[in-house]
């Protein structure tokens, strides 16, 4: 708790008890591993493709993948100590793995690590590894409890009609449960375009032509094996390439999360009008505090801190996927710095995610006064009323409407009433206009 205190972010202080699971992920630890895995399931690969310098029989391979698989909190620091005189954190995991090698009596084999590779070649298939674990585990899961969490409130509320504001004034009415499940399609959809994009990697030496393989065995498909082992490991590769990933899937990605963060600020707006109107109350926790001026309020926290984390999600989000993929000629630095910050937007993103299902899970629906807000607005019939007049032939009943609701003053039921009965029309058709209330004219959703 003492530490938490004292990080400057609120992620790793504040906020760390909900976003404590994407260390495993986003965390200079978790690069690491990643990073140890893939030199590891690398130089496996190799042995498999019949190169007559590199032998690595079943239980040495065994053993090589216990280096990993026995990665420890030791490990991690005697890496980072390495990095302290190599100031390289690729070439710091080359050498620990090096040191095992040694340990393993696995000298003759060791310089086949990182055999012909450029640090790229293990950053851009590390990273989008531990992305695809960080969204497949953390990330996918949290929205669609969102999503079920709006499904189930919709069904429940698929009865409730209410009135319809456009441009902030009453406008046709509709059903809080349709309101409500057009996020639900809305987010649900952008989540499937999210999920649908690969994630990519790249595996291609210093310039993506792999120069240093065809030249040391110009008779081995080194694309080939590029390809196969990136898709063995769940990675799409891309090729051609420069140095680095183009990290143009990753771009979509990003963008893609920002739109689902953009629908979500815009159920949080919704959902605090809701209450402001006093269409939602909140569950009450008897200890907590909502004004320190005020003892009355009830403020609708949870909404205003998604927003709030949503919009730094977001400006993280843009500014990552429109920085990655500019680079200069094969490649300078300045993706690396801004790869090593995309757990900033994860973790603000699953914060929100977070505060708006624990702010769904206190809302108490005030039928009442959704009713009387419906019930007081007459005037909003209108399109009903006008509508029935044009299919009868009756002459200008917009025009007529018009004139009888656009006044300073509400419009009352015996106002409409009235209306109908001075009309020209059939008995019949002044019985079906009269039928029309607030609370029925809401179509189908």
């Amino acid at each position: 708790m003492i530490n938490s205190l004292n990080n400057i972010s609120p992620v790793d202080g504040r906020y760390a008890k909900n976003t404590e699971e994407l260390s495993q992920y986003f965390s200079e630890s978790a690069l690491i591993k990643y990073r140890v895995y893939i030199e590891i399931e690398y130089i496996l690969a190799l042995s498999k493709i019949g190169l007559s310098e590199l032998k690595i029989n079943k239980k040495n391979a065994q053993k090589i993948k216990n280096i990993f698989k026995n990665l420890n909190k030791k490990d991690i620091l005697k890496i980072k100590k390495i990095e302290s005189t190599t100031n390289h954190d690729v070439k710091a995991v080359e050498y620990f793995i090096k040191e095992k090698f040694d340990t393993l009596k696995l000298e003759k084999q060791k310089e086949f690590i990182h055999f012909g590779l450029t640090s790229q070649d293990i950053n851009n298939t590390a990273t989008p590894l531990l992305l695809m674990d960080a969204f497949n585990n953390c990330l996918y899961p949290k929205i669609n409890e969102l999503i079920e969490k709006l499904y189930k409130l919709s069904a429940q509320w698929k009865n409730i009609s209410m009135l319809a504001r456009t441009h902030g004034q009453p406008a046709s009415p509709t059903k809080m449960g349709k309101e409500i499940r057009v996020f639900k399609v809305r987010i649900e959809a952008q989540l499937k375009q999210l999920m649908s994009i690969p994630h990519s990697g790249k595996f291609g030496g210093a310039t993506g032509n792999m120069n240093a393989h065809y030249t040391s065995y110009p008779k081995q498909d080194w694309h080939r094996f590029a390809k196969v082992f990136l898709n063995k490991v769940g990675l799409q590769r891309s090729y051609p390439t420069t140095q680095i990933e183009h990290y143009d899937n990753l771009a979509a990605q990003l963008d893609a999360i920002k739109r689902i963060n953009t629908i979500m600020i815009d159920l949080c707006r919704d959902i605090w009008m809701y209450i402001s109107m006093n269409y939602f109350g909140q569950k009450i926790k008897t200890k907590e505090v909502g004004s320190s001026a005020m003892p009355h309020k009830v403020n609708p926290i949870d909404f205003e801190n998604a927003e709030g984390n949503l919009g730094i999600a977001n400006a993280l989000l843009s500014h990552i996927s429109e920085k990655l993929p500019v680079s200069r000629l094969q490649r300078d630095l300045s993706d690396s710095t801004v790869m090593r910050n995309l757990g900033m937007p994860i973790a603000h993103s699953i914060i929100a995610y977070k505060a708006i299902i624990k702010g769904l899970d206190k809302l108490v629906l005030n039928e009442n006064n959704i009713s009387n807000d419906l019930y007081s607005n007459w005037a909003i019939i209108s399109e009903a009323i006008q509508t029935i007049l044009r299919r009868e032939g009756v002459k200008n009943p917009y025009e007529q409407l018009k004139k009888l609701t656009r006044k300073n003053k509400t419009i009352q039921k015996e106002d409409i009433s009235k209306f109908i009965n001075s009309l020209n029309v059939s008995d019949k058709i002044k019985s079906e206009l009269n039928q029309i209330n607030p609370g029925n004219y809401t179509g189908k959703s």
